[in-house]
């Protein structure tokens, strides 16, 4: 299982009229902490784009428990409990403090973006997660 936290400050501009973070915004934070999580490894998104793979988003889920709100000073973990295969799954938990403020999941696909079809893992990222699945 591979691992890996980020902070995120929340914006004024990212808080609704009651004060409370947007809820589509949350799915901005978690592309910013999977790409931070393998960018970590050393595997970033653009150099997976110009080998000729993309990731779209297959799936998206979440559970909210309390609210964020503007200046909180959040923590996003997120982990990769399985090693990928033509799909890589993500899991989040959005923390402020110790209190957890919600959990989620999503599901990219490796496709090739010549096109749009899918493909195996990239061979690189399976070496760098493969020791934290040993």
């Amino acid at each position: 299982m591979y691992t890996n936290k980020i902070e995120i400050r929340v914006r004024y501009s990212e808080t609704d009229r009651m004060g409370y973070v947007y809820y589509g915004h949350y799915a901005q934070y978690f592309e910013v902490a999977r790409v931070e999580a393998l960018r970590n490894l050393g595997i970033s998104y653009r150099s997976m784009e110009e080998d000729g793979i993309m990731l779209p988003v297959a799936s998206y889920s979440i559970k909210y428990l309390k609210p964020a709100v503007y200046d909180d000073l959040l923590t996003v973990e997120t982990t990769i409990t399985t090693l990928p295969s033509a799909k890589i799954h993500f899991k989040y938990n959005t923390f402020r403090g110790d209190e957890l403020l919600n959990e989620a999941e999503t599901t990219l696909v490796f496709v090739a973006s010549e096109n749009m079809r899918p493909v195996r893992c990239p061979i690189a990222l399976m070496n760098k997660l493969a020791p934290f699945f040993a």
